[in-house]
């Protein structure tokens, strides 16, 4: 099931929430070669990515995503930070033109306010909260606050003492910038925005933290984390820094803001000096992550409530500075080719480069020819798939029999309606498996092709420019061949039946 987006409901005093945590991916652009904005929004739709932050408010970026029902977390660069924090007016003319010139098209329902402002740019620390203040005084007079929430991504490195959690604190000399700051994410309904990066824990923990306990691996409870104060039990780093923050909130009397994960992540390449940086921690990293937030397991602190995250990131950038790993966090390359392949099984549809998630539709072992003769004969008819790709001399014709033709008909239109809960039934004669059907050179809707492009099953529908379009194809097997005819208006086999 695509993962819905946050908004956590406040209850009481105290943290709570009924919608389900969204895992959402960031787009950083440090590319040599950026894909397009138009082939970024192609990439999104093919993962069923539907949150996504970037680091600017790029206009052809906001564009491409407009009328994708894609959530968008826009950001003010730390180089604005300073005019629009010191300037009223300033912030309702980047609202104006970064904002409201793109909504309701384009579904905006954030805004970052700078990134690590106080670890980054220590100096524009003191107009910080007016910036955030005129950004939503921006908002409320175009009627937009109730939609979009404005907030500000903090490093957790503001946090100290973060074990046990509930000994920890945010950095008193910050005290004048997160008090207000907290009071205004309180008074708006919006939510502390936190970068939680394990990787860089671990390693700079020298030897201290396990790097099963950094990468989600299950860790027998004589080795699990036990905060002495509370009892709570962590199993992994990123719960525990989700819950220092929620300690160090509650420390300043701030106990109903929930948290985004704005960035979370792991590289999966380094130097010499970055060995754990592997494609192996990275999937597992990010795999296991994926499961544990859309779960909505929570942290031990506030179990079940959702802590949205948003993936760092979608591409590698081979443009950033520094060493090896800050150009390997990644998802993709810039080909939109997967890295590694997510290990997402039972986590939903979202980032569809997992191959154990792979949802294919195939005909079910054993099934009856003639149920499975039918249930093709509607895919390729009323269901609309495109089953040229089966016809003598295309890619798909071999091998020649109803059950090869059927799995690819099924699975065509099972990834054309988004992987649907029952869209892969067939009266019975269908099945879903996470074995890639494609071979040679018919590459199945849903898979990856030879040059790692992604076939995008929607795009297999008819369109009113091809010649079968409303004509569906019927396929009658011999001994040895297939003949196809084109039926008029009457499918022979389909009769009223809907075979789903």
């Amino acid at each position: 099931m695509a993962i819905s987006l946050l908004l956590l409901l406040l209850l009481a005093s105290a943290v709570s929430g009924d919608e389900e945590a969204f895992i959402g991916v960031n787009i950083g652009t440090d590319l040599s070669d950026m894909p397009s904005p138009t082939q970024v929004v192609a990439l999104l739709k093919s993962q069923n990515v539907r949150h996504v932050r970037l680091y600017d408010a790029d206009r052809a970026m906001l564009l491409a995503l407009a009328n994708t029902g894609i959530q968008v977390a826009v950001s003010i660069p730390n180089d604005l930070l300073l005019g629009i924090g010191q300037s009223n007016a300033t912030a309702a003319n980047w609202v104006a033109r970064n904002v409201i010139a793109h909504v309701p098209a384009t579904n905006i329902t954030a805004i970052a306010v700078g990134s690590e402002v106080l670890t980054a740019l220590p100096n524009a620390a003191p107009v910080l909260v007016s910036a955030l203040k005129f950004i939503h005084s921006a908002l409320v007079a175009s009627n937009l606050d109730s939609q979009i929430k404005v907030s500000t991504p903090h490093s957790s490195s503001i946090i100290l003492d973060s074990f046990p959690p509930s000994q920890a604190f945010f950095n008193r000399s910050w005290d004048p910038v997160m008090v207000p700051l907290l009071k205004f994410l309180q008074s708006t309904g919006s939510y502390l925005m936190l970068n939680v990066y394990p990787y860089y824990d671990y390693m700079q923990s020298n030897g201290v933290i396990p790097l099963d306990y950094a990468l989600f691996h299950p860790l027998p409870p004589n080795k699990e984390a036990v905060d002495a104060n509370t009892l709570l039990h962590y199993t992994n780093v990123f719960d525990a820094i989700v819950d220092a923050a929620y300690f160090s909130m509650s420390y300043l009397n701030i106990t109903n803001v929930p948290i985004v994960v704005t960035e979370s992540g792991w590289p999966s390449k380094g130097d010499s000096s970055e060995p754990d940086a592997t494609v192996e921690n990275a999937n597992t990293y990010n795999s296991n992550l994926i499961k544990h937030v859309i779960n909505n397991t929570g942290t031990p602190k506030h179990p079940g409530i959702a802590v949205s995250t948003y993936i760092y990131e979608l591409y590698n950038e081979d443009l950033s500075p520094g060493p090896a790993s800050e150009q390997n966090w990644g998802l993709f390359d810039a080909n939109g080719v997967p890295v590694y392949i997510l290990h997402l099984t039972g986590a939903g549809t979202i980032f569809a480069n997992d191959t154990t998630n792979q949802t294919f539709c195939v005909a079910k072992e054993g099934a009856d020819p003639k149920m499975l003769q039918a249930a093709l004969d509607w895919a390729c008819g009323p269901g609309k798939v495109d089953c040229s790709p089966l016809l003598q001399g295309q890619p798909c014709y071999e091998p020649n029999n109803v059950v090869s033709h059927s799995t690819y008909a099924f699975n065509a239109y099972f990834q054309q309606m988004g992987k649907s809960v029952g869209t892969c039934d067939f009266k019975g004669v269908a099945t879903i498996t996470t074995t890639d059907p494609s071979h040679g050179s018919c590459v199945f809707p849903g898979s990856f092709g030879k040059n790692g492009t992604i076939t995008n099953g929607t795009s297999l529908a008819p369109s009113s420019n091809d010649s079968n379009s409303g004509y569906p194809l019927q396929y009658f097997y011999g001994s040895d061949s297939l003949t196809t005819s084109v039926m008029i208006g009457v499918c022979i086999f389909c009769m009223t039946t809907v075979f789903l």
